[in-house]
């Protein structure tokens, strides 16, 4: 049996990431499993422990980095973000295609663990839009939003080390081209074991 694919879908805060994620997973053709990632941030409302994320406290997390538990972990806005590693692992060495929802600095430190991952980058049609969606959550301040679009100038520039770029102007089409990227990549990789295992 094959492995399963590992795609990473990230880009800066308020691009849309997680509502994007939400879709792929609702449409369950593109046979995808999200990886919960752990986080030290407060839940917000609305949320789930161990469905949005596993929370814990930042002493149980860094007990967990330091054992080597963790597949990649960053810290973002003064809180800690990471991947468990062996959940992670089990899936994909179950053949199961594994969606992770991270932040840029995470998502490339997974690129270097996992150089065959598919990195998928999002992006805003405009700054000004982006300052927009990040108004419009009314979960920040105006400091902690001016933080945010700093730290995406960054982000950006990690955008050429992505497989994949995705600009979320109108979500239908964005999830739609993403859709059909996730299915070409999965149909060439079976292409590709299958002709490696073929004799000839």
């Amino acid at each position: 049996m094959s492995n399963g694919i590992l795609f990473v879908m990230s880009g800066p805060s308020g691009t849309g990431k997680g509502t994007i994620c939400e879709k792929l997973l609702d449409n369950k053709a593109n046979d995808l499993f999200l990886s919960v990632s752990s986080t030290t941030r407060e839940k917000r409302k609305g949320e789930t422990d161990g469905v949005t994320y596993n929370y814990t406290t930042e002493e149980n997390f860094k007990k967990m980095a330091e054992n080597g538990e963790m597949l990649e972990y960053a810290v973002y806005s003064g809180n800690y973000y990471g991947t468990p590693k062996k959940t992670v692992e089990d899936m994909l060495l179950s053949g199961k295609n594994v969606l992770l929802e991270i932040e840029p600095q995470g998502a490339l430190k997974v690129k270097d663990a996992f150089p065959e991952a598919v990195l998928m980058f999002i992006v805003p049609p405009t700054m000004k839009e982006l300052r927009k969606r990040l108004s419009e959550r009314g979960r920040e301040t105006e400091e902690q939003i001016e933080r945010r679009l700093d730290a995406a100038k960054w982000e950006f520039e990690q955008s050429p080390r992505y497989n994949y770029i995705f600009v979320n102007d109108s979500l239908e089409e964005c999830v739609a081209e993403i859709e059909k990227t996730i299915r070409e990549t999965a149909k060439s990789r079976s292409l590709v074991d299958r002709l490696l295992n073929e004799k000839y």
